[in-house]
């Protein structure tokens, strides 16, 4: 299991538009110039985060985006799933009803498969953690483990007032 590089890019770019002022907002330029991406790769992963109501996109040359939402009610679930989509990671085949007691008809019983059953359990464990993890967390847990410095010259670079 993997998720796409652009999980990770999307909470990151999220995380610096915490501290916009709701007026305001930041280009995409401006986020995958401080990423070291390409504008259009972000922009598809902004257009994603648009469509699921994370962030509001902001028209015109001074444009860009903002959250759309508080930071504590966007989860890191609800990034990974319109990053991603909702489509489970286990994707059954039931390959057990090409097994040789079914082709046989011996066993002809209905049964539901318990690989499966375990692979969603584990699923959802993963997902309600990813549903506790906010950006607002991330936001603290990143001041408490990341120099000082590094916070404050980040902020800087997203306000429009150093511009």
């Amino acid at each position: 299991m993997q998720y796409s590089v652009g999980v990770e890019y999307a909470l990151h770019c999220l995380v610096y538009l915490i501290d916009v002022p709701s007026k305001e907002s930041v280009g995409i330029k401006d986020l995958a110039e401080f990423q070291g991406l390409s504008e259009t790769f972000l922009s598809k992963v902004f257009g994603k985060l648009s469509k699921a109501g994370i962030v509001n996109s902001v028209p015109g040359v001074k444009g860009g985006y903002r959250l759309s939402k508080s930071p504590e009610d966007i989860s890191f679930w609800d990034v990974v799933e319109a990053v991603e989509g909702p489509k489970p990671i286990f994707q059954c085949k039931n390959i057990k009803d090409n097994g040789y007691l079914y082709r046989e008809n011996c066993c002809t019983a209905p049964s539901s498969c318990t690989i499966n059953l375990v692979m969603l359990s584990a699923e959802e464990k993963m997902r309600e953690d990813l549903r506790s993890k906010t950006l607002l967390w991330l936001n603290e847990e990143l001041d408490r483990v990341l120099p000082k410095q590094i916070r404050e010259n980040t902020r800087k670079y997203f306000s429009k007032s150093n511009k």
